[in-house]
């Protein structure tokens, strides 16, 4: 089984929740992993993925990073029909290659549920999102940051800054100190190593929820919660069902219910208050179709994204195409 990452394993982000999926896998019987890591997502991947095929015999690639599918995996897995190529994002679409899969999970809702947490703990009610591309899973989650804080106080906002690549530490250090300057006083991401997020706002005074992976190390006092992918438990389910003869879904996905993603241990900080709410919604959304997107809401153009009583469930399609900010959002995503 091969596991290719963009950056490094130890990230404390994007690329360590991948890497700790593939040290589950590496513990099931008759299985060998084989991983690379810091892999551009150019024709590098590609060149990474037929060595993993042709020199170390692997059926199954998990090309991890968001670029490395279209139109690398689309170009080397028509060469390999006998290899599966499972790929982590929403990309995948009918007519597409039969032996490529696109997986992922429904995270937005964990990152509103740091939301919850970051509107009990904000005194300026102005809260920040260092985003990298604002592509459909960026803006839900943006969206779904603010969504939560605003169900503690409506009058909430959210200031984002996007820095156009998944790792550019400067340009996150830098984002994340003009948030500090603005007067946000809780800060997250969606970037692939939230380290210098989370350790330049904590060095601002600022509280913390994380995103990807488990980054309370970092800023214990000031860590929050964080949205945390758990693909530990996804993954040797996914290599398990193939060596059993079964077929891993082209699509798949799945939320907290389903053990795709996981909450962080809430912080020493937060209050009894924000714990209640947030243990009382986090039960609401482990029974399944949960609505962040619900109307009345608008975008934060004023354009209707939902009326009165109409909603999107978490597993709604039309959410992997959103190309908005809703309303309390500043920031826009051109």
């Amino acid at each position: 089984m091969g596991f290719i990452y963009v950056g490094p394993k130890d990230d404390f982000g994007y690329n360590q929740a991948h890497a700790e999926g593939a040290a589950a896998v590496a513990q099931m019987a008759g299985v060998t992993i084989v991983e690379e890591e810091n892999v551009a997502e150019t024709t590098d991947v590609q060149k990474s993925m037929e060595s993993m095929i042709n020199f170390d015999g692997a059926s199954l690639i998990f090309p991890t990073s968001f670029g490395y599918f279209d139109p690398h995996v689309l170009e080397v897995a028509p060469k390999y029909p006998d290899v599966r190529f499972e790929h982590a994002a929403g990309l995948w679409t009918e007519g597409m290659p039969s032996n490529i899969g696109s997986y992922f999970g429904y995270i937005g809702m964990g990152q509103y549920l740091n939301g919850i947490t970051a509107g009990h703990m904000s005194q300026s009610k102005k809260i920040g999102f260092v985003a990298a591309k604002p592509i459909p899973q960026v803006l839900l989650n943006i969206n779904s940051f603010l969504l939560g804080a605003r169900a503690v106080d409506p009058s909430i906002t959210c200031q984002v800054i996007f820095t156009g690549e998944w790792s550019l530490a400067v340009k996150e250090a830098e984002a994340t100190n003009a948030l500090a300057d603005a007067g946000c006083d809780v800060i997250t991401c969606h970037v692939d190593g939230p380290k210098v997020v989370m350790e330049t706002a904590a060095g601002r005074g600022c509280w913390i929820c994380g995103y990807h992976a488990d980054q309370s190390p970092l800023a214990p006092e000031k860590y929050l919660t964080g949205a945390e992918w758990n693909w530990a438990g996804v993954y040797p389910k996914m290599v398990q069902t193939m060596m059993d003869g079964g077929e891993i879904p082209n699509f798949l996905r799945g939320g907290l219910a389903d053990g795709f993603v996981k909450m962080s241990p809430l912080g020493p900080a937060v209050t009894d208050a924000a714990r209640a709410q947030f243990e009382a919604t986090q039960a609401e959304i482990m029974k399944g179709g949960f609505q962040v997107i619900k109307g009345p809401l608008k975008d934060n153009e004023g354009n209707e994204i939902a009326g009165a009583g109409e909603g999107f469930a978490e597993d709604d399609i039309r959410l992997e195409s959103m190309d908005y900010l809703v309303e309390g959002v500043i920031g826009a995503t051109s």
